[in-house]
């Protein structure tokens, strides 16, 4: 048995790279059906909501009266948070875009549990699917539903049935091979209470006599709240608002609002034309830190296989189907 499973896996990595060559491309091909959306509230999730944000602008009201140690406590969550979305879940796990060693993968993971915005298997999947079927009701928030809809509105309600039959076929493979991907899955609910919620708040009290209720206010809830908001801004205002230098033909636009708040996703009409490149923008690591993350872990030898697009290949796809806004550098 454990023969069989050592060569199930062993295949798996090995079909890995394929996967995800198509996986994460968009399919022109995908008709929507007909008819009415179905749209059914999660009252629960309407409710939990109201109540974070709620208590994140409680946090903002007491900003002025925190420690300095706290703030930094805070900034700190905050940026490893994001990274745990930007450099995990979505670079190196929804699209692969480099590979990373197992203390980076843990370090990752660990980082996307603090930023608690599903585990990374059904990150990346809604990832995927939302690349593979974009602006469509496959489009686990798809932005031709409005502002609102983009941004928050598809937590509050039931996922659209093409959604959930998009996401079932994919394969998946390279994820389910990946056992740092796999035992965060297994391990969510108890990982998030302890290093989304307990370790913000009992550090500062731990370590410097913060109170308890700052603690849960400020590095807890207000951090949570914004790292959300700002990956949220990418599905919804960087679909929006901004220039189409790359491809006109698609909604996805050039943000550079989005791209410093959510460090370095802003850039989405690059990256939506060119979903494999690691950087997701071709101007380095301006309003990019995960970028400049990502190089700082290749040259400690804990990241490496960065793929990137050619300027040739980017210089002509804005000749041909770019806005005419492109500038170069």
């Amino acid at each position: 048995m454990v023969v069989s499973q050592t060569r199930k896996l062993t295949s798996m990595k090995a079909m890995a790279e394929t996967t995800t060559t198509t996986e994460d491309v968009y399919d022109d091909a995908y008709e929507e059906k007909q008819g009415p959306r179905p749209l059914q509230i999660v009252w629960r999730n309407v409710l939990l909501m109201s109540l974070l944000h709620v208590g994140a602008l409680y946090g903002l009201t007491i900003l002025p009266s925190v420690s300095f140690l706290t703030l930094m406590w805070t900034g700190v969550c905050f940026i490893v948070s994001a990274l745990g979305i930007t450099a995990g879940a979505h670079r190196l796990w929804s699209h692969r875009s480099f590979k990373a060693s197992l203390p980076l993968r843990i370090f990752l993971a660990v980082a996307n549990t603090m930023a608690f915005q599903n585990d990374i298997y059904e990150w990346a999947r809604d990832h995927r699917v939302h690349h593979k079927f974009s602006e469509t009701d496959a489009d686990p928030h798809n932005a031709r539903r409005g502002f609102f809809f983009a941004h928050i509105g598809w937590l509050l309600v039931r996922k659209h049935p093409e959604v959930i039959d998009k996401g079932c076929k994919l394969e998946l493979t390279d994820l389910k091979a990946d056992g740092v991907v796999m035992f965060q899955r297994r391990h969510y609910k108890l990982s998030v209470l302890v290093i989304c919620f307990l370790i913000p708040t009992l550090v500062p009290w731990y370590f410097w006599g913060e109170s308890l209720l700052t603690g849960y206010f400020v590095p807890c809830l207000l951090r949570y709240t914004v790292v959300l908001n700002a990956t949220w801004l990418v599905n919804s205002a960087a679909h929006m608002w901004g220039m189409r230098p790359y491809d006109n033909n698609i909604n996805p636009r050039e943000n550079k609002f989005v791209a410093f708040s959510a460090i370095g996703e802003g850039f989405h009409n690059y990256h939506h034309t060119f979903p494999h490149d690691y950087a997701t923008s071709e101007f380095g690591s301006r309003l990019n830190l995960t970028k400049a993350f990502i190089d700082l872990m290749c040259f400690f030898g804990l990241a490496k296989d960065c793929r990137r697009v050619t300027p040739e290949t980017i210089m002509a796809r804005v000749q041909r189907t770019g806005d005419g806004s492109h500038k170069s550098g």
